[in-house]
C-alpha cells in the first residue's frame, strides 16, 4: 500500500450546492491507495483504484480521470446524482497531476457486491423471480427518476453500470459511471450528440433525429426484457457490434417475447416493455409514467413466478462476460453514421448467448 501523490484540491460541498466544485486548496493527503480493483470505464478515465480513508478506516473506490472539461462536466453530473441512494456517492474530488498531466482524483463509494448480471448467475437460493426483477427495475427508476428531474440524461444505462452495494441479501443496487452522461436545460434542448452502446442503443439515435431522456427509457426497457427472459431483445446477425440488420430491428423495434422463457411472465410486465421500447420517442414512456406503471409501483405485489433468467445466464456465462466486454468497448461518441465510426466486431458466431437470442427468431 502506498501513500495517494499530494492532492491540490478538495470538494466542498455546502447544504444548497448542487454540483461540485474542484479547485485548488491545501495540499492534502487523505487517502491511501493500493492495488487496482478495475479497468478504466470511460476514454478519459486513467484508472480505478481501491482506497482508505486514513481518519475512518473505510475503503473508498478512487478513479482517476484526466483533467479536461468533458471529465469535469462527469464529476459534476454525477455529484448532482449523488443525493440519490441508488446512485454511487461521490465522497470528495481533487485535481492534481498523473504522470505529468492534470487529473481529477475522485473518490467514491466501494461497490463490493458485484456487476447486476453476475449477482444473478451467482445465486444459488432457488430460481430468480419476475418480483426480484420488478424490485431491481424499480431500484434503476428510482436512480432515472433523480436524474430525469435534473434534466441529466445518463445515456449509458446498462447491466455493467450497475453495481450491489455488498454481497448480502439486502444490498443496494446503484447506478454509475457518468461519462457519457449531458444535461438538458429545459425540455427543447434534446441531446445531439450520439452516444450509445449498441445493445442499449435507442432507434432515434441510430438517424438524423435529436434525442433526450427518452434514450434512457428505451435501454430501461432492454435491461428490463434480458432480467425476464436472460437475453437480449435485439442481435447482430453479423459479428458486428451493431450490424446493418440489428441496426434495423431497433429502428423498427422487431423483437417479441418468445416461449418457454416468456409464458409465464405477466402482461403487466410486457405492457411495460412495450412503452419503454416504443420506436417513437413521443410516444415512449417518460420515467414518471414508467414509476406510475403497476409492475413498477406495486413490485412488492409483482407475482413470484419463476424465470429462466438464471438458467440461462449461467449456461451462457463465457458467452455474456464476451457479450458485455464488447458492450462496453463498442461505445461511440463521434459520428451517428455507423461506417464512420470505429467499433470492434462481435465475434458472435461461436457465442451461445447471442446465438439463443438469434435462434428464437429463427434467423
Amino acid at each position: 500500500m502506498v501513500n495517494v501523490m499530494p492532492l491540490t484540491g478538495k470538494s466542498e460541498r455546502g447544504p444548497s450546492d448542487s454540483s461540485i466544485a474542484v479547485s485548488a486548496v491545501i495540499a492534502i493527503t487523505a487517502y491511501l491507495a493500493k492495488t487496482s480493483r478495475s479497468s478504466a470505464s470511460s476514454p478519459s478515465c486513467l484508472m480505478v483504484v481501491e482506497c482508505k480513508e486514513k481518519k475512518t478506516g473505510m475503503r473508498r473506490a478512487l478513479k482517476v480521470l484526466h483533467d479536461s472539461p468533458k471529465a469535469r462536466r462527469e464529476v459534476d453530473l454525477h455529484w448532482t446524482g449523488s443525493g440519490c441512494m441508488h446512485i454511487v456517492e461521490i465522497v470528495d474530488a481533487y485535481d492534481n497531476t498523473y504522470g505529468g498531466r492534470r487529473c481529477l482524483l475522485v473518490v467514491m463509494e466501494c461497490m463490493d457486491g458485484g456487476e447486476l448480471f453476475q449477482r444473478i448467475q451467482d445465486n444459488r437460493e432457488g430460481a430468480f423471480t419476475e418480483r426480484q426483477a420488478a424490485e431491481i427495475m424499480h431500484s434503476i427508476c428510482v436512480a432515472v427518476r433523480y436524474l430525469h428531474d435534473s434534466n441529466i440524461a445518463h445515456r449509458d444505462i446498462k447491466p455493467e453500470n450497475l453495481l450491489y452495494t455488498t454481497t448480502e441479501p439486502n444490498a443496494i443496487l446503484k447506478l454509475t459511471d457518468f461519462g457519457f452522461a449531458k444535461q438538458t436545460l429545459n425540455h427543447t434542448d434534446t441531446l445531439q450528440t450520439p452516444c450509445y452502446t449498441p445493445y442499449y442503443v435507442a432507434p432515434e439515435v441510430l438517424g438524423p433525429e435529436k434525442y433526450d431522456k427518452s434514450c434512457d427509457i428505451w435501454s430501461l426497457g432492454v435491461v428490463m426484457y434480458i432480467l425476464l427472459c436472460g437475453f437480449p431483445p435485439f442481435y447482430s446477425n453479423h459479428g458486428l457490434a451493431i450490424s446493418p440488420g440489428m441496426k434495423k430491428r431497433i429502428r423498427l423495434g422487431q423483437y417479441d417475447f418468445p416461449e418457454p422463457e416468456w409464458s409465464n411472465v405477466s402482461s403487466d410486465a410486457k405492457n411495460l416493455i412495450r412503452g419503454m421500447l416504443s420506436v417513437d420517442p413521443a410516444k415512449r414512456l417518460t420515467i414518471q409514467q414508467v414509476m406510475a406503471s403497476p409492475w413498477i409501483r406495486q413490485y412488492t405485489q409483482v407475482p413470484q413466478t419463476p424465470l429462466y433468467t438464471d438458467s440461462i445466464l449461467r449456461d451462457t456465462n463465457e458467452a455474456w462476460a464476451e457479450v458485455q466486454d464488447e458492450m462496453t468497448r463498442s461505445l461511440a461518441t463521434m459520428r451517428v453514421d455507423y461506417d464512420q465510426v470505429q467499433i470492434k466486431s462481435l465475434e458472435q458466431s461461436n457465442n451461445s448467448l447471442l446465438n439463443k437470442r438469434r435462434n428464437k427468431v429463427g434467423a
